[in-house]
Parts: structure tokens; sequence; C-alpha cells
């Protein structure tokens, strides 16, 4: 159906840049996970990337109203958007970026005088009392209900429309991989007492792909971009509920493709499945829980931690192993204690935080009744809002000062590359292990799996160099080595392009450190993306949204999406096509091409129709665009045998590499 016309413009807004301590900011602020938190000791080698304030995209993309969203503007970009005049401005924020809003917040009452101000993101933990001189309304639960609501939209059920967006991994400067982000549910059940997530959603879980093979739908859009595409689920404990986690496995298994992807998961959720099944979800990473030996959780009942993280990392799990200090059971004795069982479980990637208060988790609630909050944050709570980053000690502790506890930490994170050595190189050996355990199973999936490792592994060849020569050790360089010469000896020695690229990768990683040190590039430029704004390259998109009512042909569906962040209308044909029909179709698609300038992806791949004569009408009326136009066609093998005419028109267009063009 096409959506209500609403004259109600909506900007969607993070906080703006600069970040960094140089600039009043705590050490992590959110746009960078892995370099600002949990690689933060491995310098050069560690893998960047800007992870974006997702929800804003998802709900512009889930909005009736125009709507544009701005991911960390400049003062000055933020004040040129402004000024074009929007009815709401929401701006998205955590806890320890409140100064930041603070200053957006004067930018939008200068320069949008008459705008309301909508305050949304988990910095809304704080009270009515705190937020209310900044924000017009406060949003505290699942924002796409919440910004309908406000601007008297209808409510849409769930799902909601999944936004593609993709995640650019880097290593050494240089692009590496991308990753498409799933985002399946909000809230978690498991209620720690420290974690906001679960206690902002009141201990619920939200699901907002409800079923298995609605992720996999997800997954299967983005493999229509991406063949080879890696894939990261959101939601907090994923596999905790086992009917949606299986029927996703039967979904992936149906599919028939090996995945890659990482999930959040708890040792009580892993327990319930063999290695086998977690396998056959394309699940290949996970993010996992340690906190501390005695911190009791619930969410840490079920295998051995040692039994299960060994078990992982002999089928090739990459793990990603988190800790918290700070617990008033622990002193310097116990901190060291686990973290050598910790990294005895060889986790590729670890995380150390310090305990900290939140607002609204029972963990504040006591600390504030028990009077333990430090003196100096009590005192200027924008101090303590400022600090909570999990890289300050907050809380009296019953044994350890605050300095102690932040040397502590410090010392974690470098004793963890000291002693384990760059992640890059334990991912590396972690897909070597799977791909050794693997290959030779009676499971054909398994073996599909290895393949992919294989070739992951393959492409990892050109890092090898500039790991032994750079490495934090003499041991850990020669760990390297003999990891690179174990890897040849079972998949073959590089070709003299990946000897070349190797060279090239010492000299990137020698500019990449350089850029770190000179605080060069260091920080995310501004992301902007326009959602049915009629004045923009999305002019047209009543053309597309209409399109399905317009051309009503029996036993044919027609879906039309707007792909905003990509900058592209995706056209989807299900069903049977004939004669005259075809005809009507393309002509459609001609004049939206011809009234618009949006690039145009045509899915195929379910279309039943008459062959030749319906491929040399698509090229007719098509080929003035094929600049702007990619076809997504069936697998080839059943291609080439069904439609060997589509073959001859997709080399019109493009390329094809998968069986997407």
């Amino acid at each position: 159906m096409p959506r209500a016309e609403s004259k109600r413009k909506v900007l969607l807004t993070s906080v703006c840049r600069p970040f960094g301590a140089q600039f009043g900011d705590a050490p992590s602020v959110g746009y960078e996970l892995l370099y600002s938190q949990v690689t933060r000791a491995q310098g050069l080698f560690s893998p960047r990337a800007l992870h974006l304030y997702f929800s804003l995209e998802y709900i512009a993309e889930n909005l009736d109203a125009p709507a544009v969203v701005l991911q960390y503007p400049s003062k000055a970009e933020l004040i040129r958007e402004l000024k074009k005049g929007y009815e709401y401005v929401a701006v998205s924020f955590i806890l320890s970026l409140f100064h930041k809003m603070k200053d957006a917040v004067a930018l939008i009452r200068r320069y949008a005088p008459d705008s309301k101000i909508v305050l949304g993101g988990y910095g809304t933990t704080l009270d009515d009392e705190t937020l209310k001189p900044y924000g017009d309304h406060i949003c505290r639960e699942e924002g796409v209900a919440f910004m309908r609501r406000l601007l008297g939209e209808a409510p849409a059920a769930i799902p909601y429309r999944h936004p593609l967006i993709v995640s650019q991994l880097k290593l050494f400067s240089l692009p590496a991989s991308r990753t498409g982000m799933v985002f399946a549910g909000l809230g978690c059940a498991n209620g720690c007492d420290f974690c906001c997530t679960s206690h902002y959603f009141k201990r619920k879980h939200i699901k907002l792909l409800p079923e298995g093979k609605d992720i996999y739908g997800v997954i299967e859009r983005y493999l229509d971009i991406e063949p080879e595409m890696s894939f990261t689920i959101l939601d907090e404990d994923f596999l905790l509920n086992k009917r949606r986690a299986m029927e996703f496995r039967d979904c992936v298994l149906k599919g028939g493709r090996a995945l890659s992807i990482f999930a959040f998961a708890s040792v009580r959720a892993l327990s319930q499945y063999t290695m086998e099944e977690l396998t056959e979800m394309g699940l290949d990473g996970f993010w996992i829980g340690y906190e501390g030996t005695r911190s009791g959780y619930a969410k840490q009942q079920g295998r051995p931690v040692e039994e299960l993280f060994a078990d992982l990392r002999e089928h090739g799990f990459t793990v990603l192993a988190s800790m918290i200090l700070g617990f008033d059971y622990q002193d310097k004795r116990i901190v060291a204690e686990e973290l050598d069982g910790l990294l005895k479980l060889q986790p590729c990637l670890s995380q150390f935080l310090i305990y900290g208060p939140t607002p609204g988790t029972p963990f504040y609630e006591r600390v504030m009744r028990e009077g333990r909050l430090r003196d100096d944050f009590r005192a200027d709570p924008e101090l303590y809002y400022r600090k909570s980053d999990g890289f300050a000690a907050m809380v009296k502790h019953p044994t350890l000062s605050a300095l102690e506890i932040e040397d502590l930490q410090r010392e974690c994170f470098e004793e963890d590359f000291r002693r384990l050595g760059p992640t890059i190189y334990r991912v590396v050996e972690r897909w070597f292990l799977g791909y050794k355990k693997l290959k030779d199973s009676a499971n054909p999936y398994l073996r599909l799996r290895a393949g992919r490792l294989a070739r992951d592994i393959r492409q990892s060849y050109p890092i090898f160099l500039a790991g032994r020569l750079m490495a934090p050790t003499a041991e850990i360089g020669r760990w390297i080595g003999r990891l690179q010469r174990d890897i040849w000896a079972e998949l073959g020695t590089p070709t003299l392009l990946e000897r070349a690229a190797s060279v090239a990768a010492v000299f990137a990683a020698a500019w990449t450190g350089a850029t770190l040190k000179l605080g060069w590039f260091q920080h995310p430029k501004l992301t902007r993306t326009a959602y049915r704004m009629p004045v923009e390259d999305w002019g047209h998109f009543r053309l597309w949204e209409d399109m399905p009512s317009k051309i009503s042909i029996p036993g044919l569906d027609i879906r039309v999406e707007l792909q905003h962040a990509r900058h592209q209308v995706w056209v989807r044909l299900e069903g049977a096509l004939e004669g005259s029909q075809a005809e009507r179709l393309w002509a459609q698609l001609q004049a939206a091409m011809a009234s618009s300038r949006n690039s145009l992806v045509l899915d195929l791949k379910k279309l039943r129709w008459d062959g030749s004569a319906a491929s040399q009408s698509l090229k007719r009326h098509l080929e003035e665009y094929r600049s702007r136009v990619r076809l997504v066609l069936p697998q080839l093998p059943r291609l080439s045998h069904a439609h060997p005419e589509l073959l001859l028109l997709a080399k019109v267009f493009q390329l094809y590499k998968s069986g997407m063009l």
C-alpha cells in the first residue's frame, strides 16, 4: 500500500563530532567499538569499523513522514541542515555524551527555534527532571512505535521494514570485509544487574524479526547485494529462543550457502545446542559474557566454560569474551587469577570494562542506596555522566582504590595483547582450526563451511609478513611465523601477487601506525541519508511506491522497496509474466527511470516468464539506463538450463558473479 502523504519533516541526528579525550570526552564513546574499546591496546593491528547510530536509520526507514538522518555531523553541518526547516528534530545520545547532546540542543534552539526536540537513545536512562530542560519529548521505548505515534501515523506491524546497512571493516587502513547488520531484537530477559540494555526495556525481549524465516529473509536481501557478505545479528542473546534459532537453521540449510554470522550469546543459550547445529545456522562467532568467576549471573549457567570455549575453538568459532573489573569480591590477586583463566580460554578478542552504575539498573539503585558513588561524581553529576563509559572506577570499592582498578583494567588489555598477540592472527588461527575440523565432515553443509573458511584464510595471506615484523613480542612473532607455515603447508604457498600484497601490507601497517601517532584521519565523517524527501534524489519516489497499484497483473506480485541508504530502488517480481503484460511492466519501469535519477535493482529470481520475447522487451526498454540497472537472477546452474536467454540479457547490463548480476 502507498504511504500516507505527510508534510511533517523529521531530522534524526547523532551528536556532533569531533570526539576524543582532547575534546573533553571519555576514552570510549561508541563510534568505534573495536579500536576504542575491545582492541584498544593493539594499536596499528586493531581492526577499524565505524558504528553508526543504527536506530536512527531504522526509525527513518519506518516512518511515513519525509526524514533525514545525520550521522556524526560537525556543528556547521548540523546548522546547515537545521536551516532547511524541520517540525521535529530527534537527537540520539549515550550517557557519556550528555554534554554533546546539550551542545546539539543549543544549536537546534538557536537555528531552528520552531522545531520540537525529541531525545532518544540510552542516554534517556536519566530522569525527566534532568532531561526535560533539553527536550520536548523523550523516547524511552521502541523507537518506531514512539515516533509514528508522535507524528500521528498509524501503528505499523512487526516485522518492520528492514534497512540494509553495511559496515566496512579495515585492517592496516585498507578495506578488509563488509558486514550486513541484521536488527533482530531489542532488550534482554537475562536481567544482569549492570546491564542498561536489559533494564531499559524492562527485561523484555522485543523481537523485531519474530521468526527464523524473517531473519533469513533479511540475510537473503544482503546476499543479493554481495554473495560473500558477512553478517552481525544484533540481538542481546540471539540463541536463547531455541525455536526461532532452529527455524533459522532450517532456512540456512535449505538456502544451501555457507554463511558467516557473528551473534551475541550466553553460556546458558549456547549450552542448548551442539556444535554441528551452531555451524548449520551459519554462525561462526560469538560475544560471550565471561564477566567473573564468582559473579553468579544466571546467563553463565550451563556447560563448564572451559569445555564450551574449547569446543568452540576446535570448531572454528571466533569468540569475544568480556570480563568485568570492580566486583566487590575482587582484589589484585583475584583479578590476576581471573585474567589468567580467561586467557587460557584463548578468546580471539577480550573486553575488560569496569563495573559501573547506569541509571535504571539494579546496580545503580544499590550503589545510590548504600552511598557508594564516588564523592566527586556525587558532587558533579555531569562529570559522572561524562565518565560513564566503562573506563572509570565510579564506585567505592571495599579493598581497591579507583586508581588501582583503572590500572588493573589497563594491565588486562596489555596482557591480553602481549600473551595472545593481535586479534587478526588469532581469528585466522581459529579459522584454520575450523577448516581442519570440518573439511572431511560427513555433513555436506559443514564441508561447505570449510570451503568458505579456506577462502577466508587465503585472503588473509598478505597480513602475515607485517605480523612477523611488527609483533608486540618476539614470541608472538615466532607464533605468527609458525601459523603461516602450517597454513601454507595445508592450503598452498602464496602466489606472486599475494607476496606483493604482503609487502604492500607492511607499508600500509607502517602508515597506519604513523596516522595513529599523529592523530590523522581518526574521526568519522558526516553520513547523510534522505528518506522520502520530495526535493532531493527521491523526489519521484511516488512513481516507484505507487507502481504495484498502477500495474495490476494477475498472478504477478510486484514489490517495491526504496533503499535510501544505498540510493537505489529494489523492484521484486514474483509469479508469472507473459506477452503484452511484460511490455506494460517494462514500459512503466522505463518511465520511472526516465523521471528520476534513482538506480534500479530488478530482482527476477522468482519470476516465471515467456523467454526470449520478454527478455528482448526488457532489453529494449531499459538498455538506455543500463548503467543504473542491476539484475538479480536465479542461481547460474539452473539459469543456464531454464532461461539461457537471460545470460545474454545479463551481459547487456553487467558482468555476473555467483548468480547475482
